[in-house]
């Protein structure tokens, strides 16, 4: 019974897909055409400055009421002509309320066109009107975390990826947190051994869409790149040791997301029960949870993620190693110097209050810690040495180990950096911060993350180049940027993205050294 289970579960994404599959339509010769066919039927987009925009196409159907929880189920068909000229709606989540911080408003995190719903399977594609087929194609997973965010939010438009590189850019929405992740096999059983992974069957549907329809708008199937900040690097992570998505893509770039272990089920479970708890329910009230209002689901729910639930997801993503089904396919891996600031609102912090902080976090040593962050940044503000000591204590170790288990594989490459440039929004306060570097890697410099300023324009030239050429061919180096070599255990080049971009080698190797002492 187990092994039919994960039999199911393994073949469902494969069984949905294929039935959106359709003969592929040549590239026309009316490049101007904002009519296309996909296997679900006709949709009409629209164009600006010679990109064409196709916003909410459904890549699978409502996951509402017997829907919930289950594998996602294929979209239905359409008679005529689908207009797509408006965004789709977004995942159930929680929604900003009242007066919202600086750090929402510049990442434009408080942004929900399209509007909640749970029939929210639905992708964007910006393509090039004019000339050839077969382009690299550039899927975007959104971040949030597992709980929140978007495809339609502002810093992930591609229309400029798609005039500055002549690619076509796809962005996904998909389920949301515990409607996507709550694993309640233990509870429910068979009847809901997907709900754990719900949300991330859904981005491998999306990700077949791709395979079977992108040609029609001018992609290339067989060179499709996904990438992803935070949450989306979280998702792609999860994606290269999926089978049900093996092929599916050519290139990786983690942004800030780089995810070596996902939750395991008994951990899932007790995570299951204590939001049945809050909601007032037990084992036998299942049921209940298909017909309440996904509000109520969404205001219990505390963390959420998918689970390792050995049929959909048969491992964790890079442990103990780099999965070999997704070995030949090359990675750009990528940090922020001050990631953690995300997660931080006291922006006019002193050198006492981060004395007293450093000691919580590491007691008994902290003035040697302070001690060699200030060495080598004496001039930063408390608030920015602050945030940088918890992103190098957490999630830079995550990214260097993501690299140099991907790295020892000696399949394909992997390459990594560090994105230094402050962002000069809000009088400069959030210094590199999390998310600085999304809207730059498409090209976007004057969200209020760049503020169109000349020098943001530069930095989104210069990363936004390095993708693009990750996208066509595996190596991100360009001519907008130094030359750029795959990483490797001995030297540990990183590129630093700053006013002054350059290659570092093993750059503040002090710093890791001490985080490795003190993990030891």
């Amino acid at each position: 019974m187990a092994q039919g289970r994960r039999r199911f579960l393994q073949q469902s994404v494969m069984t949905i897909a294929g039935a959106l599959v359709a003969p592929p339509l040549l590239f026309g010769a009316q490049t101007r055409d904002l009519v296309v066919e996909t296997a679900g039927g006709k949709v009409r987009g629209t164009i600006n400055d010679g990109v064409r925009l196709f916003r909410g196409i459904p890549y699978g159907g409502d996951t509402s009421g017997r829907n919930r929880f289950m594998p996602p189920t294929s979209a239905a068909a359409w008679a005529g002509v689908r207009d797509c000229s408006d965004w789709g709606h977004i995942a159930p989540q929680r929604v900003s309320a009242g007066e919202v911080s600086d750090y929402t408003k510049m990442v434009g995190w408080n942004n929900y066109r399209g509007g909640l719903s749970e029939d929210c399977l639905n992708l964007n594609v910006w393509a090039p009107a004019k000339g050839r087929g077969g382009r690299a194609v550039m899927v975007a997973f959104h971040g949030g975390g597992f709980t929140s965010g978007s495809g339609n939010l502002v810093a992930l438009e591609g229309d400029r990826l798609a005039r500055n590189g002549d690619v076509v850019v796809v962005t996904v929405n998909h389920r949301l947190g515990a409607l996507g992740y709550l694993d309640l096999s233990a509870l429910g059983g068979a009847d809901f051994d997907a709900s754990g992974v719900a949300g991330m069957m859904d981005c491998v549907v999306a990700l077949r869409w791709v395979h079977d329809n992108i040609a029609n708008f001018g992609g290339d199937p067989g060179q499709v790149m996904i990438f992803g900040q935070s949450g989306g690097g979280a998702k792609c992570s999860t994606l290269m040791c999926m089978p049900s998505a093996k092929g599916l893509f050519h290139r990786v770039a983690v942004q800030s997301g780089s995810t070596i272990k996902l939750t395991h089920r008994d951990e899932a479970e007790k995570n299951a029960r204590a939001l049945l708890a809050k909601l007032g329910l037990g084992k036998d009230d299942l049921g209940k949870l298909k017909t309440m209002p996904f509000e109520q689901i969404i205001a219990a729910q505390a963390t959420a993620g998918p689970v390792v639930d050995g049929a959909v997801i048969p491992r964790d993503p890079f442990d103990p190693d780099a999965p070999a089904i997704s070995a030949g396919v090359p990675m750009i891996i990528g940090t922020c110097l001050e990631d953690q600031g995300l997660r931080m609102s006291d922006w006019d912090i002193g050198e006492d209050g981060l004395k007293t902080w450093a000691e919580t976090l590491v007691p008994g040593k902290s003035a040697m810690v302070l001690g060699e962050y200030r060495k080598l940044y004496p001039d930063k503000r408390p608030f920015l040495i602050k945030a940088m000591i918890a992103t190098d204590k957490a999630w830079r170790r995550n990214a260097m180990l993501q690299a140099e288990r991907k790295t020892a594989q000696g399949r394909a490459a992997a390459y990594m950096y560090r994105w230094d440039w402050p962002t000069p929004a809000f009088g400069g306060k959030f210094g590199a911060i999390h998310g600085t570097d999304l809207s730059m890697s498409f090209y976007n410099a004057d969200t209020d993350v760049g503020t169109n300023s000349s020098e943001a324009q530069l930095m989104a030239a210069r990363l936004g180049s390095a993708y693009l050429a990750f996208a066509k061919t595996g190596n991100p180096n360009n001519a907008n940027i130094p030359h750029w070599p795959a990483y490797n255990a001995d030297e540990k080049p990183v590129m630093v993205f700053d006013s002054k971009t350059r290659v570092e080698k093993d750059p503040n190797h002090t710093l890791r050294l001490l985080w490795d002492q003190l993990a030891s």
